[in-house]
């Protein structure tokens, strides 16, 4: 059977469990430590898109079975390696160039950083905070409740950046802003095998805090107090959730840091520069702390 039709029975599996949390016996799997990996993603090099010429990148294609192609800019450190990996993951207001230059500052640091164009296009919620997403025509915009197939695009960044010349395929980490960052924690749950997450101004649509015993990853969380429907979040990005989980993921003895920004909105890191550096700073302590540098 294809791998694409596998992963997508798990992941459906684990969708129905999420959409019925609290009223069914929590999903008890395995997936913290494993990953179905039949066919992998075809990578190949890319021209840099309209506009982004000027950035200092490489550009790839990373074609995902019956998905798919997604574009990826990959920033790399000086020097000759091997060094830890880092994907970043976009939101809902589509890949724009701060992702690519958050990847560049990541890689500053001693990462090897991964931006990938995980879904095309973008809503009109906190778009004013950045600049219009890099067209990603081969991939499709993805959905609201698109659960499965996010996963299966993270996967494949996943797998792509631990096979990328340079890189440590031992020590990865995640870094999702809002949707990117909700969609990482259904990947760890799903899937999991990696070292670190970090969670920007995530969304909390599923409720991962109904599940918290599962997770098996350090986590930073980076969010504002004033986050929310007004500034370009939502009603599962407001601070209460966040700290909600930060609370059970303590209480169940799970590695978690957190770090709260008083009158932060959801897009405040990209129209702020002092909280961006304290943000960046904050992100790249912990991701040394966990996969070295």
């Amino acid at each position: 059977m294809p791998y694409s039709v596998l992963l997508m029975r798990k992941l459906l599996l684990v969708a129905i469990v999420l959409t019925t949390a609290g009223l069914a016996t929590p999903w008890r799997g395995s997936a913290q430590t494993t990953r179905v990996s039949n066919s992998p993603p075809i990578v190949s090099a890319a021209d840099a898109p309209a506009g982004t010429e000027k950035l200092a990148v490489q550009w790839l294609r990373i074609s995902v079975p019956d998905l798919g192609v997604m574009l990826a800019a990959v920033a790399r450190p000086s020097g000759p390696g091997p060094f830890p990996v880092v994907v970043v993951l976009h939101g809902t207001h589509g890949f724009a160039q701060e992702y690519v230059r958050w990847a560049q500052d990541l890689a500053r640091g001693g990462f090897l950083a991964v931006a990938p164009c995980w879904f095309s296009g973008g809503s009109e919620s906190g778009s004013h905070a950045v600049t219009p997403p890099i067209p990603c025509p081969q991939l499709p915009p993805l959905k609201r409740d698109a659960y499965p197939e996010a996963v299966q695009y993270i996967d494949a960044v996943v797998t792509a950046a631990r096979a990328l010349p340079g890189a440590r395929a031992d020590r990865l980490g995640i870094v999702g802003h809002s949707r990117g960052g909700g969609e990482t924690l259904q990947y760890l749950l799903a899937i999991g095998n990696v070292q670190a997450a970090v969670l920007h101004s995530t969304g909390h649509g599923y409720r991962p805090v109904t599940r918290v015993a599962e997770f098996n990853v350090p986590m930073l969380i980076l969010h504002g107090t004033a986050d929310g429907p007004a500034n370009g979040g939502s009603v599962n990005t407001q601070v209460a959730l966040a700290r909600d989980f930060e609370a059970a993921l303590r209480q169940n003895q799970k590695s978690v840091e957190a770090h709260y920004y008083e009158g932060g909105g959801h897009n405040t890191f990209f129209t702020n520069s002092t909280q961006r550096e304290d943000e960046l700073k904050t992100m790249i302590a912990f991701l040394r702390r966990y996969l070295g540098a």
